[in-house]
C-alpha cells in the first residue's frame, strides 16, 4: 500500500497538481483566521455559546463563522445558486438548452451562477451581520454595510480558489473546500473528547464505543455511496457500409442515493427558519413553537425525517429524468431485455428508482439524526460526527482518490485502490 501510494508522487503532473491543492488549502485556513473588522469577538463567543443555530454552518466554514472571519460564510452561497440553477434549468426552458449544449452551456450557466453567488452572499451577509449585530462594535448602517461587503468578497474569493483547485489542482475545487473545512474541526473535537476524559465526564469505555459507532458508520456510508442497480442495456446492431454498429450490451448504473447531501442541506434550511426566528422575535407564542422545533425534541426528529424523504424523492425526479433516459436509449438502438424502448422502459426505470430511492431516503434520514443518537448512546455531547459532514467528507474523499486512481493508472504505475 504505501509503496503504491508512492506511485502517486513519481508523476511530475500530478505531484504539481497536489502541492498546488495543498496550497489553496493553506490560502484558506489562512483566511479563516483574517477576522472582519469593528466585530467585538468576546460578544461574538458568547453568542455561540449560547446556542447552536449557526453550528452546521461553522462546521463547513472550518471555524471561520465563529470568528467571524472573512471566509466566515463559507462557499455556501455558491452552493445554494447551484441548485437554485438546478432548480430552475425544470422550469425554464433557457437554462434547460443550456444544459444540454455541452462546455459552452456550461459556461453560460457558470456565469449566471456567479451572478447569483455574488447576490445571494450579500443579502446573507447583509442577514448575518443584522443577526448577530451584538457583537458589532459600532452597529450603524454603514459599519453593517462594510462587514456585509467584507464577507461577500471572502464568499467570492473562495469561489475564484474552488475554481483554481478544479483547474489547476486535484478534485471538485468547491467540495474540496468544504472538505478542508470540516476536517479541519477534527482536531478540535479530539480535543473537546480529551478534555472530558480528564474531567471524568465520560469514561474509556464510552470514547471506544464511540470510536466502534463512527467507524461502523463511515463503512456503512462508503457502502450505500457507492452501492448502485445496474440495469442492463443491449444494442441492436446496424450495418453503415461495410461496418457494423451497436450489437454490445451495456447497463445503466442507478445510484442508491442518487440526491447526495441535497436533501439533508433543504431539510436543515427550512426547520432553521423556527428556531432562528425564536431567537430574534420576544414572542411568546413564536417561542413556544420554535422551542417545539428545536435540536433532537421529538417534533423536530419526526419532522426533519419526513422532509428528507420528501426531498429525496424531489430532487431525484428533478436531477434523474427518466423518460429523456428511456427516449434518448431508443433512439441510439438500446433497449432492456424484455422490455419494449419508449413507455415501456422509463416505466420499468421509474419502478426501480422508486424502490432504490425509499431505501437511499431512509439511508440519508439516518444518517442526519446519526450525531443526535452517537451522543445518546455514548454521552458525548459537543462532538459533531455524522450527518452532512460525514456524508460530504467521505463522497469527496471516494471522488478525489478514484481521480487521483484514474490519473496513475492511466501513467502504468500500480493503483493504489484494491
Amino acid at each position: 500500500m504505501i509503496s503504491a501510494l508512492g506511485n502517486i508522487f513519481k508523476i511530475p503532473e500530478l505531484r504539481q497538481k497536489i502541492i498546488f491543492t495543498l496550497i489553496m488549502f493553506a490560502v484558506f485556513r489562512l483566511g479563516t483566521h483574517i477576522p472582519v473588522p469593528g466585530v467585538n469577538p468576546d460578544a461574538l463567543e458568547h453568542l455561540f455559546n449560547s446556542g447552536n443555530l449557526f453550528g452546521l454552518l461553522d462546521l463547513f466554514s472550518g471555524g471561520a463563522l465563529s470568528k467571524f472571519s472573512v471566509f466566515a460564510m463559507s462557499i455556501t452561497p455558491y452552493i445554494n445558486a447551484s441548485i437554485i440553477m438546478q432548480l430552475l434549468a425544470v422550469v425554464i426552458p433557457t437554462l434547460e438548452e443550456w444544459s444540454k449544449e455541452g462546455e459552452e452551456g456550461y459556461k453560460k450557466t457558470n456565469k449566471v451562477t456567479r451572478y447569483l453567488t455574488v447576490a445571494l452572499a450579500f443579502l446573507q451577509a447583509i442577514g448575518m451581520s443584522i443577526g448577530l449585530k451584538a457583537a458589532i462594535i459600532n452597529p450603524n448602517p454603514m459599519s453593517i454595510l462594510i462587514i456585509a461587503i467584507t464577507l461577500t468578497a471572502g464568499t467570492v474569493f473562495l469561489m475564484w480558489v474552488g475554481e483554481q483547485i478544479t483547474a489547476n489542482g486535484i478534485g471538485n475545487g468547491i467540495s474540496l473546500i468544504i472538505f478542508a473545512g470540516i476536517v479541519a474541526a477534527l482536531p478540535r473535537s479530539l480535543g473537546t473528547m480529551y478534555k472530558y476524559l480528564q474531567a471524568g465526564t465520560i469514561n474509556y469505555f464510552n470514547l471506544f464505543l464511540f470510536l466502534i459507532i463512527a467507524l461502523a458508520m463511515v463503512v456503512f456510508v462508503i457502502a450505500i455511496q457507492q452501492g448502485q442497480r445496474r440495469v442492463p442495456i443491449s444494442y441492436t446492431k446496424r450495418v453503415v457500409g461495410n461496418k457494423t454498429y451497436g450489437g454490445r450490451s451495456s447497463h445503466i448504473p442507478l445510484k442508491v442515493n442518487q440526491a447526495g447531501v441535497i436533501p439533508i442541506i433543504f431539510a436543515s434550511s427550512l426547520l432553521m427558519f423556527p428556531a432562528t426566528i425564536g431567537q430574534f422575535v420576544n414572542i411568546g407564542w413564536v417561542k413556544t413553537i420554535a422551542s417545539y422545533f428545536q435540536w433532537g425534541t421529538v417534533t423536530h426528529t419526526i419532522t426533519y425525517t419526513l422532509l428528507i424523504i420528501f426531498f429525496t424523492y424531489f430532487y431525484t425526479a428533478v436531477t434523474l429524468k427518466i423518460p429523456d433516459l428511456a427516449d434518448n436509449l431508443k433512439k441510439y438502438g438500446g433497449f432492456v431485455p424484455g422490455i419494449r424502448p419508449g413507455t415501456d422502459t422509463a416505466d420499468y426505470l421509474d419502478k426501480i428508482m422508486t424502490r432504490i430511492t425509499l431505501a437511499g431516503a431512509f439511508f440519508l434520514a439516518l444518517i442526519a439524526i446519526f450525531p443526535m443518537l452517537i451522543a445518546n448512546f455514548t454521552h458525548i455531547q459537543g462532538v459533531y460526527f455524522g450527518g452532512t459532514a460525514l456524508l460530504i467528507v467521505v463522497g469527496v474523499a471516494l471522488d478525489t482518490m478514484k481521480q487521483i486512481e484514474s490519473m496513475v493508472v492511466m501513467r502504468h504505475y500500480e493503483g493504489f485502490m484494491k
